[in-house]
């Protein structure tokens, strides 16, 4: 089964859609523990993080940095700093734990489907007739 280029095109864009929400995501982690950094040292920064990220902007992590910069620089690194860390600490092993979590769901919601259809074409057990001549207990 050959690949042709459309598809391999189509593959380098997928790449790169899910390398962007993969460090807008990181991004954003890394926003969230510098905030409980902050929460517990310097209450006010954090508070200020808090609110400066919590207005949607977050959902590009890279639209969000440049108005991060323009705001305050250094927390603006600090995020940056961070969300490198993380990336270079699950980088080994994300390829495979995404590639073994979706076989795994695969799975299990295409055993949860059999189990439905055959629940569904099982007949109706009969009930047992009660034995002419004899009385219930």
């Amino acid at each position: 089964m050959g690949v042709t280029v459309n598809q391999l095109m189509d593959l380098k864009s997928l790449a790169k859609q899910t390398a962007k929400v993969t460090i807008s995501y990181l991004t954003y982690q890394a926003v969230r523990v510098i905030v409980n950094q902050l929460n517990e040292t310097d209450p006010p920064r954090g508070h200020w993080l808090s609110s400066f990220s919590s207005t949607g902007k977050l959902q590009d992590g890279e639209a969000y940095l440049q108005e991060l910069l323009q705001a305050n620089q250094e927390l603006a690194f600090r995020v940056m700093t961070v969300r490198q860390h993380l990336a270079e600490e699950i980088a080994e092993f994300l390829p495979e734990m995404v590639q073994s979590g979706i076989q795994q769901a695969n799975v299990e919601y295409r055993r949860q489907y059999l189990e439905r259809i055959t629940q569904m074409t099982l007949p109706d057990s009969p009930e047992p007739e009660a034995q002419p001549g004899s009385e219930p207990d």
